[in-house]
Parts: structure tokens; C-alpha cells; sequence
């Protein structure tokens, strides 16, 4: 029999530590490395990419020259406090940027750009900053600017690692000088955006979009009256995570997002009923970030009510922050997939 726990039970305390030891690779990259990644031979910007991040591999375990090598004219070569890998989704920026990770030696910090601005959010800024600034690279997955308020915070953030001597990698899908097009009036903010530009150093990797591709198709929904029988079928053993959809969700108000990995530690399986259309922008958002810890644990997901596919409105779809709700829907029809039917999320 499957044991069975609730999330909407769980409220997690974390410590500063316990916050910063979870900066690392989700267990999907946890092995990878610049030799792994194969580059489409059409799309010759992916070697050269990878060809880029071994460089600036390199420069970060290149320690500074002792004071008597500075006298004789010795000197680091001078490079830019961040690399930034822009291209669209399912190109390989996460693996690249974890075999980054990887591949430095000494302290150093993954996360998505979503779990930095939680992470301000739970410490303060400049404990933060104080903690980071002991690191030798940051790396920052999925960086995107949503709104004024993060733009600023990511922009002195950014700043002060830097003149701290941390160096910054970052991935996205949007050239850092175009961040917050199209969710603010961008041209407001636009020293804030170009402090961030130039801390880079741009890169580009080519690939299929997935604007191209459109949503992945998801599996029917389990009936609400099988999804017992189910998921003791199919995660007999294991333990699972059982709640009502809309408990969780107004549970996830009461548990700070830079929370929600420990909210998931442990389970190995979810089942959701009555799965409904989330109507409320910061709902859906706050959903954003378990489906993204969800997916990065490789938790499968049985549920019933609505397909993933139906979870955001027409007009969240089509809006400002599309780009975290389509990565979503794929996220959550990738593990619904693999709890129904065992393929490969």
C-alpha cells in the first residue's frame, strides 16, 4: 500500500543554511557536463556556446595574481562579471549552465531566478547579498523580469556581486537589454535594465522554439472516483501526497515559495483532486514555483478535474508572464504523463 501524506499539513521551517544548501542542479542535472551536451550540427551556435561556457569556466577557477605577480605585470585577463546564454526553450541552457556549475570549483549557488528573488524574500537583501557574496560563481536558470520591483532588486543584486568579485551565468529567453518587454513599461526602467545588460557578456544559442511546438497535448484526467484504486496501483510502496486542489492552493498562501522544496521533501508521488482553472494572477504564479520544484524532483502526478492544459485562463496564456505558465503546463503534463502511464517526464 501506498503511504499517504498531505501537503496542506506540512508547514516546513527552514534555516539560512538549510535555504542555501538547496542552490545546486535539481537530480535532472546532477551528473551533466559540457562532454554530455550534443550539439545539433544545424544549429552551429550550440558548439559555440559550449566552446563559450568552457572559457568562462576556465576564468572563474583562475584565482586572482598574488600581490608580487601584479608588480611583475602579472594579470588576470579582463572579462565581464557574467556570461548570458539567451535562447528559446528545450535548447539545453539548463544542462550547459549546470555542467557550469559543475564544472567550477569552490562555493557557488544554482537557482532559478524565481528562487533568488523568493530567497531576498525570505532573508532580507542584504543578508542575501552578504551570503552570496562569499561565492565564486551564481548561477541563475530561467531569468526573466516580470515586474518594476524585481527589475530593481535583480539590477542591485546583480551590481553588488559583482563589484563583490562574484562571477554571474545566467540563461533565458529574453537578450538582458529586452528584459520586461511586454509586462511593464519597460523604457521606465531602462537604466535599471541596461545596468543588468552590461553586466554580461551575450551569447546565443539556436534552436526550435517552443512557440513552434505550441502546448504538449495533456492526458485525459483520472476520475475523481478512481484515483485511489489508481494511485495505489501505480505507487503501491511509495509515498504520496494526497490533497484536495483548492486546499492546496490556499495552502501554498501560508508557506513562502523559497519553502516549497522542503514542502516536497520526501514524496514521491502526488494525487490532486478536482484539479480547477486557477482565475487569480498570484495563485497561478505562487503554482508556477511547486510545478518547477514539482518537475525538478521528478515527482509523477495523478490527478482529476480540469487537463493541465485548461490550468491557467485563456487570457494568463496570452499575457505578460505566458512564458512561466506554458513552461508550467509542459512541466505538470510531463509528470502527469509519467504517473499515469510510466513514460518519461
Amino acid at each position: 500500500m501506498a503511504q499517504l501524506e498531505h501537503l496542506t499539513e506540512r508547514t516546513p521551517q527552514v534555516s539560512v543554511d538549510e535555504l542555501l544548501q538547496g542552490f545546486f542542479p535539481s537530480p535532472r542535472f546532477g551528473s551533466v557536463s559540457f562532454d554530455s551536451y550534443r550539439p545539433d550540427p544545424a544549429q552551429p551556435s550550440q558548439a559555440k556556446a559550449v566552446g563559450a561556457m568552457r572559457t568562462f569556466a576556465a576564468d572563474v577557477d583562475t584565482p586572482e595574481p598574488s600581490a608580487l605577480r601584479k608588480f611583475f605585470g602579472g594579470k588576470k585577463p579582463e572579462t565581464k562579471a557574467g556570461f548570458y546564454l539567451d535562447g528559446g526553450f528545450g535548447v539545453g541552457k539548463t544542462h550547459l549552465l549546470a555542467s557550469l556549475w559543475h564544472a567550477v570549483e569552490g562555493p557557488k549557488a544554482f537557482g532559478t531566478f524565481v528562487e533568488y528573488t523568493n530567497l531576498v524574500g525570505a532573508l532580507s537583501f542584504r543578508k542575501t547579498v552578504e551570503a552570496l557574496s562569499t561565492y565564486n560563481l551564481v548561477c541563475i536558470d530561467e531569468f526573466e523580469l516580470d515586474d518594476p520591483g524585481d527589475t530593481v532588486l535583480m539590477s542591485r543584486l546583480m551590481r553588488e556581486l559583482a563589484d563583490a568579485g562574484v562571477k554571474l551565468a545566467a540563461t533565458s529567453n529574453t537578450l538582458p537589454g529586452s528584459l520586461g518587454e511586454g509586462r511593464f513599461a519597460a523604457v521606465d526602467f531602462q537604466r535599471e535594465i541596461q545596468v543588468l545588460a552590461d553586466q554580461f557578456d551575450v551569447v546565443r544559442i539556436d534552436g526550435e522554439d517552443y512557440r513552434h511546438r505550441g502546448l504538449p497535448e495533456s492526458p485525459q484526467p483520472v476520475s475523481d472516483g478512481e484515483l485511489e484504486s489508481r494511485m495505489e496501483a501505480e505507487f503501491s510502496g511509495r509515498t504520496v501526497a494526497v490533497d484536495d486542489f483548492s486546499e492546496l492552493i490556499n495552502h501554498l498562501s501560508q508557506v513562502h515559495p523559497s519553502r516549497y522544496r522542503q514542502l516536497i521533501d520526501g514524496v514521491d508521488a502526488v494525487a490532486w483532486h478536482n484539479v480547477q482553472t486557477i482565475t487569480e494572477q498570484s495563485v497561478a504564479l505562487r503554482f508556477v514555483v511547486l510545478a518547477d520544484r514539482l518537475y525538478d524532483k521528478d515527482v509523477p502526478i495523478l490527478a482529476s478535474g480540469v487537463p493541465f492544459d485548461q490550468l491557467f485562463t485563456k487570457e494568463m496564456m496570452a499575457g505578460g508572464y505566458m512564458k512561466k505558465y506554458f513552461r508550467a503546463v509542459s512541466r505538470l503534463t510531463a509528470l502527469a504523463r509519467e504517473g499515469q502511464t510510466g513514460e518519461a517526464s
